[in-house]
């Protein structure tokens, strides 16, 4: 008999064999149990999910980034839906005329019947829905933007609360999009909004900023576009499908690291100055042929001591391998920028302000006042003083030491932003500006006498005798106009001597105001 055979033939044996076999059956039957009940809750949570209807529109699956499409599956409070419902009947016309005039009378008395007629009639994007965003979105809705697309990809988050608008702790993970529908449908019912719950990128662009399309009969283009957004790649493929499809739009620069409102300023994105974001995306957009046509809101505040900043990553997040890898979607930053909440809503007003303006047709004239612009006045008073000593020396004087100019470096300011609005009266252009003399003394060009008597000397001189030009301009004005004996209207057309008396005879209205 084999060794095996023995073995198996005893009685212990034989019990171990029945107690392995008992055992297992055992384990089969809990297995099979645990399974069966893992299945019967899955069924019960199947069931539990409502059907799609009007009390939870749009449901659909998570997106790629793990998102929900639709709005919020959580039971919405009784306000909330009521809310939902009036805006439902309001958006397809059930709502009383007479009541919206009424919360929209301040901006009717502003903007007049024909300019709030075309900003209720409207179709406008907001690409980027975060601390920027919510605000100006939420600042046209109030306004009385009549369409809004909203297009954003994330969720509310924790520290989303301490700069979006309209967000609560209830929004905390629902999409950004429908957090702001939601809250700005019990504010204006009748406002309607296209919820796009979708990461902006050049592939989607033409579907993104494509016509209304929840009219069958409309189509309508968007009238403006805003960038809100922070990521440089995503940036700079809107700007740049927004430019080639003459779509107007204006972008938000970096509201992150800045604290000071009065430093905020509208200009070309050619012209903008001390923003890291700004030149970035600058930079990309010239090496896609477009280097100016674009507005834009940035900071001019410049980073000091003690001042907030973007630290630079630790040496051992370098060394874990590609830093690419810890953002949250390819492309996107790694780290988290600093941000005073107040800030990005300023942003986001000001580039609602810009929209509802333009929309409306409302007169604006941005200038850079003193943001940044130190350098530009001192050139332009040694260019003036250097004029007016030729000028002064031409006519036969030739003494001309310690002669300085009435004007300080806040005449000149003052003179150039808010009386030539920081353009050439000629042309319009705003580069290479000086300030120079726009007719000839009836006495010619000299010391001014009362002065000298006193000690003083000073050129004969007031603000309101100036007129803003581009160093060219100014060139062929002096040769012709104050050394070569033609008068303004031999040379100008009707039209600029029209524009420059009338800002003349506001500059002398308001000098008692100064």
């Amino acid at each position: 008999m084999s060794w095996l055979e023995r073995h198996a033939s005893s009685h212990g044996v034989q019990l171990v064999a029945t107690a392995a076999l008992s055992g297992a059956a055992v384990a089969a039957g809990i297995l099979g149990y645990q399974a069966l009940k893992r299945q019967e809750a899955v069924d019960k949570l199947k069931a539990s999910i409502p059907d799609i209807n009007d009390a939870y529109q749009r449901a659909e699956s998570l997106t790629e980034y793990g998102t929900a499409v639709a709005p919020f599956l959580q039971r919405l409070s009784k306000e909330d839906e009521r809310a939902a419902a009036l805006a439902r009947r309001a958006q397809q016309g059930d709502y009383d005329e007479d009541l919206i005039l009424e919360q929209l009378a301040r901006n009717r008395v502003f903007l007049t019947d024909e300019g709030l007629q075309k900003l209720r009639s409207s179709f406008v994007i907001v690409v980027g829905c975060g601390g920027v965003g919510s605000h100006a979105a939420t600042a046209l809705a109030r306004s009385g933007v009549g369409k809004i697309r909203l297009i954003d990809f994330d969720q509310v988050t924790l520290s989303s609360l301490n700069r979006h608008a309209v967000a609560t702790l209830a929004d905390v993970g629902t999409p950004k999009v429908q957090c702001l529908r939601r809250r700005l449908e019990q504010i204006v019912p009748w406002v309607r909004f296209d919820c796009r719950n979708e990461l902006f990128n050049a592939s989607v662009a033409e579907k993104l900023l494509a016509p209304w399309s929840l009219d069958p009969d409309n189509g309508q283009q968007p009238d403006y576009v805003l960038d809100c957004i922070d990521n440089i790649d995503t940036k700079v493929d809107l700007l740049h499908y927004c430019h080639t499809h003459l779509i107007r739009v204006i972008s938000s620069m970096g509201a992150g690291c800045k604290a000071d409102p009065t430093r905020i300023a509208v200009a070309d994105i050619s012209a903008s100055t001390d923003d890291p974001l700004s030149r970035s995306t600058r930079r990309r957009l010239r090496l896609r042929g477009v280097s100016s046509g674009i507005p834009v809101v940035f900071s001019t505040e410049k980073p000091g001591p003690g001042k907030a900043s973007l630290l630079p990553l630790p040496e051992e997040e370098f060394a874990k391998g590609k830093v690419g890898e810890l953002s949250v979607l390819p492309d996107f930053r790694v780290r988290i920028l600093p941000v005073l909440g107040t800030m990005p809503a300023t942003f986001g007003y000001t580039l609602a302000n810009h929209v509802i303006c333009t929309i409306t047709g409302y007169p604006v004239e941005y200038n850079l006042g003193s943001k940044g612009r130190d350098k530009l006045y001192d050139t332009i008073q040694t260019q003036l003083q250097g004029t007016m000593e030729k000028l002064i020396r031409a006519d036969g004087n030739k003494d001309l030491v310690g002669l300085r100019l009435p004007l300080s470096k806040d005449d000149i300011a003052y003179a150039v932003e808010e009386t030539w609005r920081g353009k050439s009266a000629i042309s319009g252009l705003a580069n290479r500006l000086v300030l120079i003399p726009w007719k000839r003394p009836a006495g010619g060009f000299k010391v001014d006498e009362e002065w000298d008597k006193e000690g003083q000397r000073f050129i004969r001189m007031e603000l309101k005798d100036l007129v803003c030009m581009t160093k060219e301009e100014s060139v062929r004005h002096e040769r012709e106009v104050l050394t070569g004996g033609k008068t303004v209207e031999e040379v100008y057309e009707l039209g600029v001597l029209q524009k420059i008396q009338e800002r003349l005879r506001e500059a002398e209205h308001f000098e008692k105001y100064r």
